[in-house]
């Protein structure tokens, strides 16, 4: 999906939500904004997707804390 890291991907949509918050930006600039997020919202999904897989494979199981 991309070669961004979740921490970074992570660190990116809070300050997205940050600026939407501002109340600063116009329509198109948050919508602009929105869709990044979105975006990097999938690939955060997808990375601990992955995780949960890896973890699964090496131990057969995956943890609670995960499943919530």
């Amino acid at each position: 999906m991309s070669e961004q890291s979740l921490e970074s991907a992570l660190d990116e949509l809070e300050e997205i939500v940050r600026e939407l918050e501002s109340g600063r930006l116009s329509l198109d600039e948050s919508l602009e904004l929105f869709e990044r997020g979105i975006r990097l919202v999938r690939i955060c999904s997808s990375k601990i997707e992955s995780a949960e897989r890896r973890i699964e494979s090496l131990t057969g199981v995956i943890p609670e804390d995960l499943l919530e």
